[in-house]
């Protein structure tokens, strides 16, 4: 964690978590080759985000961030995150993301999922993804 993350304890500021999940988000999709921001004709919009917060994070703390897809909808997706301390193996947070495919950002409507997202999904996340 870095010094910006956290308040004047040392503790990360619980607001920050959402900035670190969104970039471990974005990696995975780099990951699995789809666009950070939504294949073409399909952007990304949070349409829901549940947090819980079971111990707090401090400044130079070595974190794992996992994330994962358990639930791919007919135009949303459900993606998991967790962060897990590395000295400790605590789980410090975990996180439920709805997201939802729109056709653009100003008066989108929702989009199906495109089949070439749900194939690199399903190809990395195995038969554990829930499908409608």
């Amino acid at each position: 964690m870095e010094i910006s993350d956290t308040d004047l304890g040392g503790v990360v500021y619980y607001g920050r978590y959402s900035h670190i999940l969104d970039r471990a988000v974005i990696a995975y999709r780099r990951h699995i080759g789809i666009a950070p921001l939504g294949p073409e004709g399909h952007l990304f919009v949070v349409r829901r985000v549940e947090m819980d917060y079971l111990a707090s994070a401090r400044f130079e703390d070595e974190l794992d961030i996992a994330v994962w897809i358990p639930q791919i909808g007919r135009s949303s997706h459900t993606v998991a995150c967790q962060i897990t301390h590395v000295e400790t193996q605590s789980v410090l947070l975990r996180a439920d993301y709805t997201i939802v495919g729109v056709s653009g950002y100003t008066g989108g409507r929702p989009t199906r999922m495109p089949p070439e997202m749900v194939h690199a999904i399903v190809a990395h996340e195995g038969d554990s993804v829930q499908r409608p």
